[in-house]
């Protein structure tokens, strides 16, 4: 169940509350592929850097370890020891990741395994059977995500068959949810808009979807290689169509920057690989902008990540050591920017919320990005 606790503008600072515990949102979700953060980032560092919620990738656990052998081993919160709520992705953006190696039917996608070359097939059915048997807390619906560059007609083909194959999902999961043996009966489904940057395609999408009474509505298909004003500008059209009651989630997304306007705009949920993967490269999130430990100019530099930071990289070690190591290609290096940004981030969602509770969210965004000016 979601509480809108209050709103600034269209700002929202509401809770959903699960199964396995009450997430407070606006939210970052770290994003856990194959059930771990790359990095080397244990469960136990998602405790201690405030992390709310985990996420994973359905295609990817399904078909490397396989979510009948996650099945029997519990599910996914015990495999991979976390108590804390999870959601996982449906398969439908390797639908577009993928598109060299799969086929859309009606019926769902034949992929080509990227592992083994293996022939998969994934339906609505299969993808909601799949994340059951993965007992994550989220599920989100099969889906396209066409590409933002598609014509209009096939846009709307792929939207139109979204919606039956969401019908489908919602079938399925009430089935699922249903059976003996299913792990977490109380799995939530929320739908994803689509639309690519056709605003008129997207209302139309989300007043639809809105009427199917599911438990969380998601934004998909952005930051697919439209610019940032055309995501906005989605967000503004689309979003006041979605329940003002139910959580918002814009997938894949993204920068400080774009988190921030999506709040302004009414999103609630947010993930991206941004900072696990700027992180493995030296790029770290501060809040006078991103800095690349990389550069000869830190190789003297003393001083941590940034100061005053809680993260276990900042509480410890200095500039100068963390870029040794990133030189040195030690795993530890990566390991701690990783956690330095994801401290970041979900430092900056704690903050947005406090920002929201205290109504000067609006301020608090204004100051917020004139401060991320370097880099």
């Amino acid at each position: 169940m979601y509480r809108l606790i209050k709103q600034e503008g269209r700002a929202k600072r509401g809770e959903l509350h699960t199964v396995h515990g009450v997430i407070q949102t606006p939210v970052f979700m770290n994003v856990g592929t194959v059930a771990a953060i790359k990095g080397a980032v244990s469960t136990e560092d998602l405790e201690q850097i405030k992390t709310q919620v985990e996420l994973s990738n359905t295609y990817h656990l399904h078909v490397r370890t396989g979510d009948e052998v996650i099945k029997k081993l519990g599910g996914l919160h015990k495999f991979m020891s976390w108590e804390k709520p999870i959601l996982t992705d449906s398969g439908g953006f390797q639908v577009f990741s993928l598109s060299s190696l799969r086929k859309i039917k009606e019926e769902g996608v034949y992929f080509q395994s990227h592992i083994d070359g293996r022939k998969i097939f994934m339906g609505p059915e299969e993808s909601m059977k799949i994340q059951s048997n993965l007992a994550s807390t989220i599920a989100m619906a099969f889906d396209e995500c066409p590409s933002s560059k598609a014509e209009r007609g096939y846009v709307q083909a792929s939207v139109d068959r979204t919606v039956r194959w969401l019908e489908r999902c919602k079938k399925e999961m009430s089935r699922l949810n249903g059976l003996e043996d299913t792990i977490n009966k109380k799995q939530m489904l929320f739908a994803i808009n689509q639309g690519a940057i056709f605003s008129d395609i997207r209302i139309e999408h989300a007043k639809i979807i809105s009427e199917m009474e599911l438990d969380g509505y998601a934004v998909g298909g952005l930051a697919v290689g439209e610019s940032h004003e055309e995501m906005y500008y989605i967000l503004e059209e689309t979003v006041p169509h979605l329940p003002v009651d139910k959580p918002t989630y814009l997938m894949g997304v993204g920068t400080p920057a774009n988190i921030l306007e999506g709040v302004e705009r009414g999103i609630d949920f947010f993930d991206c690989v941004y900072p696990t993967r700027n992180g493995r490269h030296g790029h770290l999130y501060t809040n006078r902008g991103k800095i690349n430990l990389f550069n000869a100019k830190f190789e003297l530099d003393e001083r941590p990540i940034e100061e005053g930071c809680g993260c276990p990289a900042c509480r410890r070690y200095s500039r100068a050591y963390i870029r040794h190591l990133l030189k040195a290609k030690e795993m530890l290096g990566m390991r701690l920017c990783v956690l330095h940004n994801l401290y970041f981030y979900n430092t900056m969602m704690e903050e947005i919320r406090e920002a929201l509770d205290e109504g000067n969210f609006a301020a608090y965004k204004k100051r917020k990005l004139e401060g991320m000016t370097e880099g």
